[in-house]
Parts: structure tokens; sequence; C-alpha cells
């Protein structure tokens, strides 16, 4: 049986700044090692409530589009496009794309109920691509088909409301360029990268656990623990005898 010592009256008052102080890797991983059961099982069940959420939400699919804005130059001109205008000018039309008129006519277009144009704006993401003239425009619903469907539907109304406003021999033009396709396989959740990312998680607050259980613990574990802490040598260990007994016999 693994004895242990306990800290008391002065012994323990002076002991104890010294054990906090001079800490080693050694005895970290002997904590660590003493510990291990806590760690596991704060991971264990961490990663098993991450999972559990995880498999109980509903999947979350996504299609995306791209569009590309140019200018329409016609008839016999020689104007010249600057691609740094025309970059300022599809920043204009990204700012365009999340409006309540575009979404609302997304709903018309689409044949959607009328309370669905502030979701239409909620789920929608749009992020013009850097350096080029293109616009990635992106719709989540938990129906596969019909973000694909809203998603290439935000890229027509957006050509058309593009091209009404940019009358004239140079007007601005919005094309989708990649239409969307049916995604079949959810963006979220994803219980992989959740279980993971809970196991390291569950792995760190039961390091933090361990030290803290260790550190609230009143009691030595070995004789060299005692050597280390106080620096000085041990001559000698009395061990916990626990009492007997009584068989009732009298001995003679």
């Amino acid at each position: 049986m693994t004895a242990r010592w306990r800290r008391s009256g002065i012994l323990a008052k002076e002991m104890t700044p010294t054990r906090v102080n001079t800490i080693s890797i050694e005895r970290v991983w002997q904590i660590l090692l003493r510990r291990v059961g806590a760690i596991i099982l704060v991971a264990a069940l961490i990663t098993g409530t991450a999972l559990g959420f995880s498999l109980v939400q509903t999947p979350t699919y996504e299609a995306s589009i791209k569009v590309l804005v140019g200018q329409k130059i016609t008839g016999d001109t020689n104007f010249n496009t600057d691609i740094s205008d025309l970059q300022e000018l599809t920043l204009t039309v990204a700012q365009a794309v999340q409006t309540v008129p575009v979404a609302q006519a997304v709903v018309e277009q689409a044949n959607l109920p009328a309370q669905r144009a502030e979701a239409v704006l909620e789920n929608m993401n749009v992020e013009p691509d850097p350096g080029t003239t293109f616009i990635n425009v992106s719709y989540k619903s938990s129906d596969p088909k019909e973000a694909q469907l809203i998603a290439n539907t935000i890229g027509q109304v957006l050509a058309q409301k593009i091209s009404e406003v940019s009358l004239g021999a140079n007007g601005i033009t919005a094309t989708v360029w990649a239409p969307a396709t049916l995604p079949d396989t959810p963006v979220s959740p994803n219980p992989v990268r959740n279980g993971l990312l809970a196991w390291v998680l569950g792995g760190l607050l039961g390091v933090v656990l361990a030290f803290l259980l260790e550190y609230v613990d009143d009691s030595w574990d070995s004789p060299e623990e005692v050597e280390e802490v106080s620096g000085l040598p041990t001559f000698g260990v009395i061990p916990r005898f626990e009492p007997r007994q009584a068989t009732g016999k009298t001995g003679k």
C-alpha cells in the first residue's frame, strides 16, 4: 500500500512555499501521470457533449455563385476601361447585393413567402474577390435545393438591377460567371472537427484540473517528494497501521 504523509504545523508552513517555487519538469510529469484519469474523464465528457450537440443540430447547406462585374462598351468609341476603377465599382456592386430591394426581388422571382425577405438577407453572404472584379455570393439553407435556387436567383436579380441603372454606351454589367450547383455535403455541423476541438479543449481543462487538485491536496506521495521539498534526507518512514478488531477470544 502506498504511504502518504500529511503536512502539519511549522513544517507545513515552511515547506509549502518551497514546494510551489521549486516545481520541476519531473514533478509536473508525475502530477500528470497521477491525475491522468481525471484528465481523460474531463476530455471525454466535453468531447461527448460536443458530439451530441453536433448530431442533434439541423444540417445546413451552402450554395455559391460567382458574379463578374464588367463594363459594356458599344459603338465606335475610344473609351478605355481602367481596371482599378472597375475594381472600385465591383465593391459598390457587392454592397448593392445585400440590400432590401434585391432580397424582395429574389422573394418574388423565386415565389417565396413575403416574410422570407429578411431571411434571405440573413442567410446571404457576399465577398468581393480581392484584386479582381469577381464577387462571391453564397446562401445557406437547411434544404440544399432551396440554397441552390436562391443563390442562382440572387445572381439573376443582381444582373437585372444593374442593367436597369446602368444605361448608356458604357454601362456596368453583372454577369453570373459560375452558377450554383446542388450542394451534397452540409457545411455545418461538422462532428469530426467539433469533436477534435472539444478533445483538445477538454484535455487542457483536464490538465488545469489536475494541477488544481494537486494544489488543494495537503499530502505527499513518497519519501523522495518530502526530500525534494524540504531539502533534507529521509531517515525513516513510519507506516500507518490499522487497528485489528477484537476476535472475542482470550489468549492464554
